[in-house]
Protein backbone atom coordinates (compact mmCIF):
# COMPACT_ATOMS: atom_id res chain seq x y z
CA UNK A 1 0.00 0.00 0.00
CA UNK A 2 1.15 3.79 -1.23
CA UNK A 3 0.73 5.55 1.99
CA UNK A 4 1.38 9.42 2.11
CA UNK A 5 0.98 11.94 5.03
CA UNK A 6 -1.43 14.83 4.42
CA UNK A 7 -0.66 18.37 5.21
CA UNK A 8 -3.56 20.69 4.68
CA UNK A 9 -1.94 24.14 3.75
CA UNK A 10 -3.66 27.46 4.98
CA UNK A 11 -3.50 30.40 2.85
CA UNK A 12 -0.16 31.89 2.58
CA UNK A 13 1.96 33.76 0.84
CA UNK A 14 5.73 33.48 -1.45
CA UNK A 15 7.71 36.57 -1.68
CA UNK A 16 10.28 37.78 -4.37
CA UNK A 17 13.46 39.83 -2.23
CA UNK A 18 12.27 42.76 -4.22
CA UNK A 19 8.83 42.67 -2.61
CA UNK A 20 10.25 41.62 1.30
CA UNK A 21 12.36 44.61 0.92
CA UNK A 22 9.07 46.58 0.10
CA UNK A 23 6.63 45.22 2.63
CA UNK A 24 9.26 44.57 5.50
CA UNK A 25 12.36 47.37 4.47
CA UNK A 26 15.75 47.40 2.64
CA UNK A 27 18.02 44.44 3.76
CA UNK A 28 15.26 42.75 6.01
CA UNK A 29 14.98 38.76 6.18
CA UNK A 30 12.46 36.55 6.95
CA UNK A 31 12.33 35.09 10.60
CA UNK A 32 11.73 31.39 10.93
CA UNK A 33 8.29 30.84 13.24
CA UNK A 34 8.65 27.09 12.31
CA UNK A 35 10.22 24.26 9.62
CA UNK A 36 7.31 22.99 7.20
CA UNK A 37 7.53 19.37 5.96
CA UNK A 38 9.63 19.88 3.11
CA UNK A 39 12.82 20.58 3.31
CA UNK A 40 14.22 24.05 3.59
CA UNK A 41 11.43 25.41 3.49
CA UNK A 42 9.56 27.30 6.68
CA UNK A 43 6.49 29.58 7.63
CA UNK A 44 7.67 33.02 8.49
CA UNK A 45 7.54 34.95 11.99
CA UNK A 46 5.66 37.73 9.43
CA UNK A 47 2.63 37.98 7.79
CA UNK A 48 1.11 40.77 5.51
CA UNK A 49 -2.42 42.06 4.40
CA UNK A 50 -4.01 40.71 0.97
CA UNK A 51 -6.39 43.13 -0.15
CA UNK A 52 -8.57 41.96 -2.84
CA UNK A 53 -11.45 44.14 -4.76
CA UNK A 54 -14.07 42.47 -2.24
CA UNK A 55 -12.58 41.76 1.10
CA UNK A 56 -9.02 41.29 2.54
CA UNK A 57 -7.15 39.19 5.10
CA UNK A 58 -4.98 40.56 7.73
CA UNK A 59 -2.25 38.56 9.12
CA UNK A 60 -1.65 35.81 5.92
CA UNK A 61 1.32 34.11 7.25
CA UNK A 62 4.83 34.00 4.22
CA UNK A 63 6.19 31.00 3.72
CA UNK A 64 9.97 31.23 3.18
CA UNK A 65 12.64 31.45 2.03
CA UNK A 66 11.93 33.76 -0.57
CA UNK A 67 11.36 33.06 -4.41
CA UNK A 68 11.95 34.46 -7.50
CA UNK A 69 8.19 35.64 -7.92
CA UNK A 70 5.59 36.53 -5.61
CA UNK A 71 2.98 34.36 -5.26
CA UNK A 72 -0.54 34.34 -3.21
CA UNK A 73 -2.17 30.67 -2.31
CA UNK A 74 -5.68 30.88 -1.64
CA UNK A 75 -8.78 28.45 -1.14
CA UNK A 76 -11.72 28.71 -3.72
CA UNK A 77 -13.33 29.95 -0.24
CA UNK A 78 -11.14 32.52 0.05
CA UNK A 79 -11.27 33.62 -3.74
CA UNK A 80 -14.81 34.46 -2.77
CA UNK A 81 -14.09 36.70 -0.11
CA UNK A 82 -11.74 38.18 -2.05
CA UNK A 83 -13.49 38.75 -4.96
CA UNK A 84 -11.15 37.51 -7.70
CA UNK A 85 -11.22 34.33 -9.69
CA UNK A 86 -7.62 32.56 -9.71
CA UNK A 87 -7.16 29.33 -11.99
CA UNK A 88 -5.98 25.97 -10.16
CA UNK A 89 -2.02 25.45 -10.98
CA UNK A 90 0.94 24.31 -9.84
CA UNK A 91 2.79 26.73 -7.83
CA UNK A 92 4.98 28.96 -9.67
CA UNK A 93 2.51 28.83 -12.45
CA UNK A 94 1.31 32.33 -12.55
CA UNK A 95 0.97 33.57 -15.94
CA UNK A 96 -2.65 34.90 -17.04
CA UNK A 97 -3.59 34.63 -13.05
CA UNK A 98 -5.12 38.04 -11.61
CA UNK A 99 -3.26 40.38 -9.31
CA UNK A 100 -4.03 41.41 -5.31
CA UNK A 101 -2.75 44.08 -3.03
CA UNK A 102 -0.26 42.94 -0.37
CA UNK A 103 -0.07 45.52 2.60
CA UNK A 104 3.43 45.31 5.19
CA UNK A 105 4.66 47.56 8.02
CA UNK A 106 6.84 49.46 5.60
CA UNK A 107 4.87 49.35 2.54
CA UNK A 108 2.46 47.87 0.15
CA UNK A 109 2.61 46.02 -2.99
CA UNK A 110 0.06 45.92 -6.22
CA UNK A 111 1.12 42.30 -8.04
CA UNK A 112 0.03 42.18 -11.32
CA UNK A 113 -0.39 38.58 -11.22
CA UNK A 114 0.15 35.86 -8.96
CA UNK A 115 -3.19 34.85 -6.89
CA UNK A 116 -3.72 30.37 -7.65
CA UNK A 117 -5.58 27.87 -5.98
CA UNK A 118 -2.76 25.62 -5.69
CA UNK A 119 -3.36 22.41 -7.81
CA UNK A 120 -3.37 19.26 -5.14
CA UNK A 121 0.41 17.39 -4.97
CA UNK A 122 2.29 15.03 -3.94
CA UNK A 123 5.93 15.93 -3.10
CA UNK A 124 7.87 12.81 -3.89
CA UNK A 125 11.33 12.19 -2.93
CA UNK A 126 13.18 10.35 -5.64
CA UNK A 127 13.54 7.25 -3.65
CA UNK A 128 10.11 6.95 -3.30
CA UNK A 129 8.91 8.02 -6.58
CA UNK A 130 11.27 5.22 -7.91
CA UNK A 131 10.59 2.74 -5.80
CA UNK A 132 6.38 2.99 -6.10
CA UNK A 133 7.10 3.55 -10.35
CA UNK A 134 5.82 7.18 -10.50
CA UNK A 135 7.41 10.04 -12.44
CA UNK A 136 7.39 13.91 -11.87
CA UNK A 137 3.96 15.24 -13.08
CA UNK A 138 2.22 12.07 -13.47
CA UNK A 139 -1.71 12.36 -11.83
CA UNK A 140 -2.87 10.13 -9.45
CA UNK A 141 -5.72 9.52 -7.72
CA UNK A 142 -5.40 9.49 -4.13
CA UNK A 143 -8.39 8.24 -1.30
CA UNK A 144 -7.69 10.52 2.06
CA UNK A 145 -9.38 8.72 5.11
CA UNK A 146 -11.14 11.50 7.09
CA UNK A 147 -14.36 11.28 8.78
CA UNK A 148 -15.45 11.26 5.22
CA UNK A 149 -13.17 9.80 3.17
CA UNK A 150 -12.72 10.96 -0.55
CA UNK A 151 -10.70 10.47 -3.94
CA UNK A 152 -8.93 13.12 -4.93
CA UNK A 153 -8.16 13.00 -9.13
CA UNK A 154 -5.93 14.91 -10.58
CA UNK A 155 -3.37 14.97 -7.91
CA UNK A 156 -0.06 16.13 -9.25
CA UNK A 157 3.03 14.28 -8.40
CA UNK A 158 6.45 16.62 -7.73
CA UNK A 159 9.53 14.76 -7.95
CA UNK A 160 12.96 15.64 -6.88
CA UNK A 161 15.89 14.47 -4.73
CA UNK A 162 15.11 17.37 -2.55
CA UNK A 163 11.81 17.09 -1.34
CA UNK A 164 10.15 15.10 1.85
CA UNK A 165 7.26 12.94 1.03
CA UNK A 166 4.14 14.89 1.42
CA UNK A 167 0.97 15.88 -0.07
CA UNK A 168 -0.56 19.28 0.56
CA UNK A 169 -4.41 19.88 -0.35
CA UNK A 170 -6.29 23.51 0.70
CA UNK A 171 -8.37 23.91 3.55
CA UNK A 172 -11.66 23.36 1.83
CA UNK A 173 -9.99 20.05 0.44
CA UNK A 174 -9.31 18.87 3.89
CA UNK A 175 -12.77 20.40 5.57
CA UNK A 176 -14.51 18.59 2.56
CA UNK A 177 -12.95 15.16 3.88
CA UNK A 178 -12.90 15.98 7.58
CA UNK A 179 -9.01 15.68 7.02
CA UNK A 180 -6.31 17.11 8.92
CA UNK A 181 -2.63 17.46 8.79
CA UNK A 182 -0.72 14.30 9.67
CA UNK A 183 -3.64 12.15 8.20
CA UNK A 184 -2.75 9.31 5.91
CA UNK A 185 -3.55 9.21 1.76
CA UNK A 186 -3.14 6.12 0.08
CA UNK A 187 -2.49 7.04 -3.85
CA UNK A 188 -5.29 4.26 -5.81
CA UNK A 189 -3.14 4.67 -9.29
Amino acid sequence: MKQVPVGVSARHVHLSPEHIAVLFGEGYALKVFKPLSQPGQFAAEETVAVIGPKGRFDKVRILGPARGSSQVEISRTDAFSLGVNPPVRESGKIEGTPGIRLVGPAGEVELERGVIVAARHIHFHTSDAERWGIADRQRLAVRVQGERPLIFEDVVARVSADFALDMHIDTDEGNAAGVKTGDIAIILE
